[in-house]
């Protein structure tokens, strides 16, 4: 079968559905290994800047004229967990070039906006396709959609839909009404640890170029390099460290609503207080075991507080505010526990 141009033939590509506007990929329901295994890795941040469909009109099942259109974002994890809570139903999908991101934030930095919208319905010849002049855009592209600009550009009446994929074939069979609880934003538990997990892939370079500091600086001293202090000092350094990311960016995500104040420095820190507990039963010498644990809570603050980006509960000034009080505090401490770690290690 052949490729569309301006389409990869993708494996969720099952065959081509004929319209008046040109074939549309029919895309299957059900992920498979390579969905699995891409989507574990994004989760980790390994090529998340890539994981995207090229953006166009998609297909579920066999839809005709009548069948709703469903928009969504072309960053691939968010397609996939679209089509696979389409199984058994007809809808198009309408995916827009959102340069790989999800929609939410995509519709904060305008890429999931009015304008895309009122484009990607002309460039696909939408109107076309389908009898009817309704598009279904999810709640939480909301903030950059101006429904009233849509109709005016397009002539496409914008419905907002439900805040969660899961939610959309009950949406559907309800005449496209939303019930209080589709929308309703939550984040529970699972889905904010899998948030917090992309950091493992994006502080890589800054782990590794801090085990070389923590190597050179414990090695410094009297009688020039010392080797063995030198091996101590990184493990030592590297203990605190790893604990304090541990900390920020899965204890804090576990923890979040039980945690003890508003700022995610704040909380980050109480994460870990908690996590750096293992360095005060590592059996260290005084000054380094109050170091270690000292690191990790500095750690906790600071990768805790870059969870706000991740949670629908901020805003830009209120983390721009936060940041202005917790660094310096943040670097106070580090400048504190690298002292301890110096001083536990010997001169």
């Amino acid at each position: 079968m052949p490729e569309i141009p301006g389409y990869r033939r993708w494996h969720f590509v099952e065959r081509f559905l004929e319209t008046p506007a040109g074939p549309v990929p029919v895309v299957k329901t059900r992920l498979e290994r390579p969905d699995r295994l891409g989507a574990a890795l994004v989760r980790l941040g390994v090529g998340r800047g890539d994981y995207r469909v090229a953006p166009g009109l998609y297909a579920v099942g066999s839809p005709g004229p009548e069948s709703p259109v469903l928009a969504t974002a072309n960053y691939k994890l968010t397609f996939d967990s679209l089509r696979r809570e389409l199984s058994g139903l007809d809808a198009w999908l309408l995916v827009l070039d959102t340069r790989g991101v999800n929609v939410w934030c995509a519709a904060g930095k305008g890429t999931f906006g009015t304008r895309e919208l009122v484009r990607r319905i002309g460039a696909v010849g939408l109107e076309r396709v389908v009898r009817h002049r309704r598009v279904v855009v999810p709640q939480l592209g909301a903030p950059g959609v101006n429904a009233r600009e849509v109709k005016a550009g397009s002539g496409f009446r914008v419905l907002f839909g439900p805040v969660r994929a899961a939610d959309a074939p009950a949406y559907l069979a309800a005449g496209m009404k939303a019930t209080p609880a589709m929308r309703r934003v939550d984040f529970p538990a699972a889905e904010r640890v899998k948030v917090g997990l992309v950091e493992f892939a994006n502080e890589r370079k800054t782990l590794a170029w801090a085990a070389v500091a923590f190597f050179a600086l414990a090695g410094l001293g009297s009688g020039w390099f010392s080797f063995a202090r030198a091996f101590t000092g990184l493990c030592w350094g590297m203990g605190s460290l790893l604990l304090g990311f541990l900390a920020g960016n899965v204890l804090l995500p576990l923890l979040l609503p039980r945690l003890p104040g508003r700022a995610f420095s704040l909380k980050g820190a109480e994460a870990g207080i908690l996590a750096g507990a293992a360095a005060l039963l590592a059996g260290l010498p005084a000054a380094g075991a109050a170091g270690a644990w000292l690191g990790a809570v500095v750690g906790g603050s600071w990768w805790g507080m870059h969870f706000t980006g991740s949670s629908t509960y901020t805003s830009p000034t209120g983390v721009e505010r936060e940041m202005r009080r917790a660094i310096p505090a943040q670097a106070a401490g580090l400048l504190a526990a690298l002292a301890l770690w110096r001083w536990g290690l010997g001169w």
